[in-house]
């Protein structure tokens, strides 16, 4: 049977998200981290950049990005994780950034901010990115250092702190009471959505000891859904006989609506503010030639969290995936339009519809791309 190779981390938390998609999937697959030779010299030049996730396929096809990685095998194989109903498609493309993109706060802080509990487990996990040998801790070290710095790039400030925290239990909580009732965010099987909300949710918050804890004592529900997506099997014993369908009738349910008001009070103001700040760049670059590689960062957006102001890096990334969502809804009909924005209204997401790039972005030779 053929081999897929996931190069990755553990620690990862864009790994999480392409390994609990390749479980779920049953597609088989081993992980390796990304430090040998062959992936050096055979993979890494295929990858066009280093990072992680990248899969190497049976045939040595590369795919580098955990959003690539699933849009390789839903395409293959008739989209297994792509709701067919339009909210539910909506709302499933929606919580995939939400949870790659709009959840990196709450995760760099809970691995940084707390040494005391997480210091030794982190520093194991980051050593293993190396080869062993005399440089190994230094190496270890030093990329530590860098994941410090880009915390406090993403907002994460001892000002900011108590508001990321609020905020984070609130959502906890909410995600405590869906998952007491469903097993997945759409009912009896994951969504595209949920694996984009596992990245967050289990390398660095269901995994480093602090937000471990934290969610094994306050959310019990929460933290079944976590291991639930890293078991092949649907794992819904306490579910009794639930389907492993969608909800019928294209339900979106009131729990994850709650869940979403949460998240909008940090992700749409994150979202307004730097789409104007990456807008403002695009006008400021005089040749911003087609097919040249997207900067994960390009300033800052200034905005409001929880009544503190808090500056974090604007990221073109966010609207890559974003337009996927907006695209869904752009592709419905009016009926499902008036149906989908009244819920996004209910969630204060409404917004989220039209705030887009004055360019798009797509994807050549494995890397994101100014179009």
């Amino acid at each position: 049977m053929e081999t897929t190779t996931l190069y990755g981390a553990p620690l990862s938390l864009y790994t999480g998200r392409a390994r609990s998609y390749l479980i779920k999937a049953g597609i088989r697959y081993r992980e390796q981290q990304a430090r040998s030779d062959y992936f050096k010299h055979s993979v890494l030049p295929k990858a066009g950049v280093r990072t992680i996730p990248i899969v190497e396929l049976a045939n040595g096809e590369v795919i580098r990005d955990g959003a690539a990685i699933i849009d390789h095998f839903e395409t293959v194989n008739d989209a297994p994780f792509t709701p067919r109903s339009a909210k539910q498609n909506l709302f499933s493309r929606l919580l995939d950034v939400i949870g790659a993109e709009g959840l990196l706060r709450p995760a760099m802080h809970y691995r940084w901010n707390f040494p005391k509990e997480n210091l030794a487990f982190v520093m194991a996990g980051f050593r293993e990115l190396f080869p062993p040998g005399p440089k190994q801790a230094a190496m270890a070290e030093a990329t530590a250092d860098k994941m410090r710095v880009a915390c406090k790039a993403f907002g994460v400030t001892e000002k900011t702190h108590a508001a990321i925290e609020g905020l984070y239990t609130d959502l906890v909580d909410a995600l405590n009471a869906h998952f007491a009732e469903y097993p997945y965010l759409l009912g009896g099987r994951p969504c595209i959505g949920d694996f984009g909300l596992i990245a967050p949710m289990f390398a660095h918050l269901g995994r480093d000891p602090k937000p471990l804890a934290l969610t094994q004592t306050r959310a019990p529900h929460l933290y079944r859904w976590v291991e639930r997506m890293n078991r092949p099997e649907p794992d819904t014993g306490e579910f009794d006989e639930r389907p492993a369908a969608y909800l019928e009738d294209d339900e979106i349910p009131e729990t994850l609506i709650s869940a979403m008001k949460v998240i909008a009070e940090d992700f749409l103001p994150e979202t307004l503010g730097s789409a104007a700040v990456i807008n403002n760049w695009i006008h400021s670059q005089e040749d911003l030639k087609s097919g040249t590689p997207v900067e994960r960062g390009v300033g800052f957006a200034t905005f409001d969290l929880r009544g503190e102001s808090c500056s974090a890096l604007a990221q073109p990334y966010r609207f890559y995936l974003l337009a996927r969502a907006q695209s869904a809804y752009d592709s419905m009909n009016e009926a499902d339009k008036d149906a989908a924005l009244q819920l996004l209204d209910e969630c204060q997401l409404a917004q989220i519809l039209t705030c887009k790039l004055e360019r798009t972005i797509g994807r050549e030779k494995n890397l994101e791309v100014w179009l």
